[in-house]
């Protein structure tokens, strides 16, 4: 332990090294962050006192790195209420709907056309259907685009996954770990994930007055210990019913955002948000080693490439589902790209289970992938509509769509159905 607050600090020392380089740049810094701890890590080398490592700092880092998770998913449902998601709670089911079934359909063909066996098929399928809600709702907050008609939708699709994520981390461990799993074990997982969501979003719009009065405090030492009570102990209650702790943190923030107090907690989380989220990132990479990576290389390149149109498709179709423009749609399936730590979980599910061994670095070249060009992506796409646009008519094929529409209502056609 001598030299563990030396690390820490040798650990925050590269990571403001990559976030300069990303200002000087003009690119995101998530990957910085992320290629940064790649860089370092089990595999690197100590020189001195200098222990590029991180042996010893490692299982701190990491779990800082999980409270940055919790401060990124927290703000973000600041920046929204519980009344704004619930009366897209129709669209939501039906875009959250589409976005895993074409999804998850896609990631079994992939898997059975790898030649895997039926588990590891069922793995790989979870590993690229899931979307980092970390790397999400950094670059929504980055980019500045909480106030985007589509981000309700991606908002509620990042919920939608993660029940479907407690459903078949279900389903999976039982016939991975076990060899076999329970329909009353599936459901009560289902219904408690469910359950718990609903419950904390109605009880917590009710609540909001009573919130009101107990935020109503002047001391800020007080009022952050009270904000930080609530946000990490609702966060680790969700996590011990198999909701994630991220989402519980989403939820937290989506209530308290219906309060008096939401812009002084606002300021009060920013920096909190920063700094750990940024650990977040670097810690990610840190799990990924690079020299493990050769054997992997096609499979995560094919993958990233179904994933990227099944994808895109995706938003599209759920964008269009709820009344969306389609640059509105487009942006759905640009942003939520990016796969991260529920990949890893589901990786780490096959190792645990003996499955074969090139879960592990796929799992980490896919998601390292997607890491990288999620970011790119959202931050490009009003570069990337016009030129998918021009070649699929998306505009023109909406226009036509609401005339016939309107022609069918008895109604004028709109001059601009562009929202």
């Amino acid at each position: 332990m001598d030299h563990l607050i030396f690390e820490i600090g040798l650990a925050i020392t590269l990571i403001a090294l990559g976030g300069l380089l990303s200002a000087k740049l003009r690119f995101s810094v998530i990957p910085f962050y992320i290629l940064i701890g790649m860089a370092v890590g089990p595999h690197a080398w100590k020189i001195w006192h200098l222990d590029f490592r991180f042996i010893e700092s490692a299982p701190l880092i990491e779990f800082m790195g999980r409270i940055g998770v919790l401060f990124l998913l927290f703000y973000l449902g600041l920046e929204f209420s519980v009344g704004r998601l619930l009366k897209s709670g129709r669209s939501i089911v039906m875009g959250g709907t589409i976005y895993i079934l074409i999804n998850f359909t896609l990631g079994l063909l992939f898997g059975w056309g790898a030649g895997f066996p039926i588990q590891e098929i069922l793995v790989v399928a979870g590993i690229t259907t899931i979307s980092s809600s970390a790397i999400v709702a950094k670059v929504l907050v980055d980019l500045k685009r909480t106030a985007n008609p589509e981000t309700e939708m991606i908002l509620g699709i990042i919920m939608f996954e993660d029940v479907f994520l407690a459903v078949y981390i279900s389903i999976l461990s039982g016939l991975v770990l076990s060899g076999s799993s329970t329909l009353g074990g599936v459901l009560l997982s289902a219904l408690l994930a469910l359950g718990f969501m609903l419950a904390l979003l109605i009880i917590g719009r009710k609540a909001v007055p009573l919130l009101n009065k107990l935020l109503n405090i002047s001391s800020n030492e007080l009022f952050a210990i009270v904000i930080f009570a609530i946000l990490f102990t609702i966060a680790g209650f969700s996590e011990t019913i198999h909701v994630a702790e991220a989402i519980g943190a989403l939820l937290v923030g989506l209530v308290l955002a219906e309060t008096e107090h939401v812009k002084r907690i606002e300021k009060l989380v920013i920096p909190f948000r920063d700094f750990f989220g940024a650990l977040f990132f670097f810690s990610f990479g840190l799990t990924i080693d690079p020299t493990a990576l050769g054997g992997a290389v096609w499979y995560a390149i094919a993958a990233v490439i179904i994933t990227l149109v099944g994808n895109y498709i995706a938003g599209m179709l759920a964008g269009r589902s709820a009344g969306l423009s389609p640059r509105a749609s487009s942006n759905i399936g640009l942003t939520i790209v990016s796969r991260g730590e529920f990949s890893i979980i589901l990786a780490n599910l096959g190792k645990a289970g003996g499955l074969l061994a090139i879960l592990q670095p796929f799992a980490a070249l896919y998601v390292l992938i997607l890491a990288i060009l999620g970011p790119l992506l959202t931050k490009e796409t009003k570069r990337i509509y016009p030129l998918l646009n021009r070649i699929f008519k998306f505009e023109e094929r909406n226009r036509l769509r609401m005339a016939k529409k309107a022609d069918a209502n008895g109604e004028s056609t709109p001059v601009n159905s562009d929202q």
